[in-house]
C-alpha cells in the first residue's frame, strides 16, 4: 500500500480523540457550541484586528519593528502556500466525512477538501508568530486565540486533533524565519518613511533630544 493511500484515513491516528471531543460537543450546553462555531467560522478576521493594530502602534515605533508588521500579512501568505502544498501531497478526508457516524456542529466540507493540516491554525499560528517578533505581548495575546481557533476545529467536528497540531506547527516553523527576514528590510522602511508614505509609516520614535526640547 503506497504511502498516500496510508495517509488517506486519518481515524487511525487519532480518530478516538476526534469521537471524544465531538462527545463533548454534544453534550456542552447549546448556547456555547454556537459560540464556538461563530469563533471557528468567523474569528480569523481578529487575527487581521491584531495585525492592524501592530501597525497603528508600529508608526511610532523603529523601522524594524514596523517592517515586521507590514510583512505580517505576507508571513501569512507563505504559510498558507506551504500549507496548500501539503494538502495536495496528503489528499487526507475530513474527518467528519471518514466518520460519517459523527454528527457535527458545522456542515462538512465538501470531498476534496482536505484535511489535513488544517488551514484556519496554519492562519492564525502564522499571523501570532509574525506578531510575537514585533510585540511580544500582542503576539502572545494573538497565540492564545490562535490555540483557541485550533481547538473550535476539532470541536465543530471538521478536523481531527492532528490536523490542527500539525497546522499550528506548520505556521511557527515558516512565520519564524520570514518574520526573523522582515526585519532586514528595515532601511527600506526607513526611506519610506521620509516619502510620500510617511503618513501612512509614521516616523518612528521621537529622537531623545528633539523630545526633550518640546
Amino acid at each position: 500500500m503506497s504511502p498516500s493511500l496510508l495517509a488517506y484515513d486519518g481515524s487511525g491516528i487519532d480518530g478516538s480523540l476526534y469521537t471524544q471531543v465531538i462527545g463533548w460537543a454534544h453534550s456542552a450546553p447549546n448556547w456555547f457550541d454556537q459560540l464556538v462555531k461563530v469563533w471557528s467560522s468567523i474569528g480569523l478576521g481578529l487575527f487581521a484586528v491584531f495585525m492592524l493594530y501592530g501597525w497603528w502602534k508600529a508608526r511610532a515605533d523603529n523601522s524594524v519593528v514596523m517592517a515586521r508588521v507590514l510583512a505580517s500579512p505576507l508571513v501569512v501568505i507563505g504559510a498558507y502556500v506551504v500549507n496548500s502544498g501539503l494538502k495536495s501531497m496528503v489528499e487526507e478526508n475530513r474527518p467528519c466525512q471518514q466518520m460519517p457516524t459523527s454528527v457535527t456542529l458545522e456542515v462538512c466540507p465538501a470531498a476534496g477538501d482536505w484535511s489535513f493540516p488544517s488551514n484556519h491554525s496554519v492562519i492564525a499560528f502564522a499571523a501570532a508568530t509574525a506578531l510575537v517578533f514585533a510585540y511580544r505581548r500582542l503576539g502572545w495575546v494573538a497565540m492564545v486565540f490562535a490555540a483557541l481557533m485550533a481547538a473550535s476545529r476539532v470541536w465543530v467536528g471538521v478536523h481531527y486533533p492532528h490536523d490542527v497540531a500539525v497546522g499550528a506547527l506548520v505556521g511557527v516553523v515558516i512565520g519564524i524565519p520570514l518574520a526573523l527576514l522582515a526585519g532586514r528590510l528595515a532601511p527600506l522602511v526607513d526611506r519610506l518613511r521620509s516619502g510620500p508614505l510617511a503618513p501612512v509609516l509614521g516616523a518612528g520614535p521621537v529622537p531623545v533630544m528633539e523630545w526633550q526640547g518640546r
